[in-house]
């Protein structure tokens, strides 16, 4: 059963009087990973800062756990790990005694947990050398493995992606799927990097100057900035068009485009099966999570 673990609501911000977030309010429950997305300046890193009590609240709530941010601080990030862009690294010291560093920061953190950590983000090999001859994506998986060593059940992470080679790219996003999977971590996951979060994430939060303009999960949003066009495979594409009218684009010899409820699709393919049209295959032409991004913010661009 999934539990609410970050909850905000209503969040304003200014700076210089200069309205930053207007009524931001998300929520992030165990299990979940939230792709957080938005145009230049809308104000997703603000966000993230007020919810780890990096930057004041101007009015609204941050409930973490429950316990809300400004008057229960500790309570709130004891349960916390997140990544700002590139994680904090001793570079001269090896992999492994920089989790030591991190583990003396914290109570009850043994060898046990460590090796554990080790194990889940997949150093086991490359733990003891110096971090300076790691990978972009090996010293990501270790900024990861601190930020989980005490165990959280909430994982922020802003621009985890940036300089990121595609093999970096994978590994991190197959860590971030086994830990929500299998440690049941609740995950805020803010990128550009808009195919990669379709890929993994469950949910999405889009937010345009200040406002959240849709939260829903990742499928359901598509769908609802869809087009309604389905894709028809078929024997001949011509004689289909000719069938079915106006309402049906070729693409080429065997394809074509019918813009249609869905309802109405059965009743297309049995008006082609009685004119003895083939039919291969119907698909849904879903919309990405980029063309969805670009339909509700208006085609700005990306941080």
């Amino acid at each position: 059963m999934q539990t609410t673990i970050l909850k905000c609501d209503n969040l304003h911000k200014s700076f210089r009087k200069k309205e930053i977030l207007k009524g931001v309010s998300l929520e992030v429950s165990s299990g979940d990973i939230l792709g957080f997305i938005g145009p230049n300046g809308a104000g997703k890193t603000t966000t993230i800062k007020l919810i780890l009590g990096l930057q004041r609240i101007g009015s609204g709530l941050v409930s973490i756990n429950g316990f809300d941010i400004q008057k229960d601080f500790e309570k709130a990030i004891a349960k916390v790990g997140a990544i700002i862009e590139n994680p904090d690294l001793y570079m001269y010291l090896s992999g492994y005694d920089n989790l030591k560093l991190i583990a003396n920061l914290y109570k009850g953190i043994g060898e046990t947990r460590i090796k554990e950590v080790i194990k889940l983000v997949g150093l086991e090999n490359r733990i003891y050398d110096k971090v300076s001859k790691y990978s972009l994506g090996m010293r990501q998986r270790l900024g990861v493995a601190q930020a989980i060593l005490h165990k959280p059940n909430l994982l922020i992470l802003d621009e985890p992606t940036n300089g990121l080679d595609p093999e970096g790219i994978r590994d991190l996003r197959n860590l971030l799927v086994k830990l929500a999977k299998e440690e049941n971590m609740g995950i805020l996951i803010s990128s550009h990097n808009l195919a990669e979060l379709e890929s993994f994430c469950n949910k999405v939060c889009i937010i345009k100057n200040g406002v959240i303009v849709e939260t829903s999960d990742m499928e359901e949003v598509k769908k609802e900035t869809s087009n309604g066009n389905y894709c028809i495979e078929v024997e001949d594409s011509k004689k289909a068009k000719m069938i079915i009218g106006d309402m049906a684009t070729i693409q080429d010899n065997t394809h074509i485009l019918v813009h249609s409820n869905k309802e109405n699709i059965p009743f297309i393919v049995k008006k082609l099966v009685l004119q003895d049209i083939k039919i291969y295959s119907i698909v849904e032409d879903i919309v990405s999570l980029e063309d969805a991004f670009f339909k509700k913010t208006g085609g700005n661009v990306i941080d």
